[in-house]
């Protein structure tokens, strides 16, 4: 019996290294996943491939898909749309692929609501003060815009509560945090309710020897 991917949504702070979690889950076990590609109506920027980094759509085409639920969640941001194009993230589950999406907290809420069974996972340093650390060690961005992460991060802490899972990326420890979301996101497969067909199965087989048939 082939078993069905999971689709897990992954998000964080900024400045928590979720991406270079994700790298790193990726090279250790790229096999077992698959990294959702997000569509958007920008245009391409220097280096960018159409299907690796994005699907490049014009605004009438990714409204059209919004039109059609062609996208498990989307919004917008400055002037341009990026969403999750159902049909790449449910072809690759149904070849087993467990699927994951990195993407913001809202986004994240809005493809729960519409798949209840999405496990979600948020990455976050062991400290309010380690992430200020962080960004300020980074030397690209300046006060104000450290500051306007750090506020954005406060907004995005109210709904850590509705996260299945918290993983803490503490330094010097990607590989740990790789592992322990990779045998996270494992140990759903085994989960009650994704094994409603061999659950029935057992029940019909063990009823029948039951009644000595």
């Amino acid at each position: 019996m082939r078993r069905e991917g999971i689709l897990t949504v992954v998000s964080g702070f900024s400045g928590a290294g979720k991406g270079t979690v994700m790298k790193r889950l990726m090279e250790l076990y790229g096999d077992t996943y698959a990294l959702s590609v997000s569509a958007t109506s920008r245009a391409p920027r220097p280096g960018e491939e159409e299907g690796r980094e994005y699907f490049f759509k014009t605004e009438d085409e990714f409204k059209e898909m919004i039109s059609k639920g062609r996208l498990i969640e989307y919004a917008k941001y400055v002037n341009h749309y990026y969403g999750t194009p159902a049909e790449y993230v449910f072809s690759q589950m149904k070849e087993g692929k467990d699927v994951i999406l990195e993407i913001e907290t809202q986004g994240a809420l809005q493809v729960k609501e519409k798949y209840p069974d999405t496990l979600l996972v948020f990455i976050t340093p062991p400290s309010a003060e380690e992430l200020h650390s962080r960004l300020s060690s980074r030397g690209t961005e300046t006060d104000e815009v450290i500051a306007q992460r750090l506020s954005q991060a406060a907004e995005e802490a109210v709904l850590m509560p509705r996260y299945d899972y918290i993983v803490i990326n503490e330094n010097g420890r990607v590989d740990a945090c790789a592992r322990e979301l990779h045998g996270l996101i494992q140990s759903q497969h085994g989960a009650s309710g994704r094994c409603r067909e061999l659950i029935e199965k057992m029940k019909t087989g063990l009823s029948t020897f039951s009644k000595g048939e």
